[in-house]
């Protein structure tokens, strides 16, 4: 099963913009992934087609299962 991290945050024009991490280190702890995305606000590193990110918006731990199914 994949796990992904999303961070999703405000941007300048009032739209949503997702950070996502691959297999995340586990446990995920709130304050840690609260932290990260003021960082990444503040550092102003990222931009979207929407601006600059501005705020926290949310975050959420998506797993995901995948089967084949046999064709044959």
């Amino acid at each position: 099963m994949a796990k992904v991290l999303e961070m999703i945050f405000d941007t300048e024009e009032g739209k949503s913009a997702t950070i996502s991490i691959d297999n995340p280190k586990e446990p995920v702890h709130v304050n840690t992934v609260k932290l990260a995305m003021e960082r990444i606000i503040a550092g102003n590193i990222f931009v979207s087609s929407s601006g600059g990110y501005v705020g926290l918006k949310a975050a959420r731990l998506v797993e995901r299962n995948v089967e084949d199914v046999e064709l044959s």
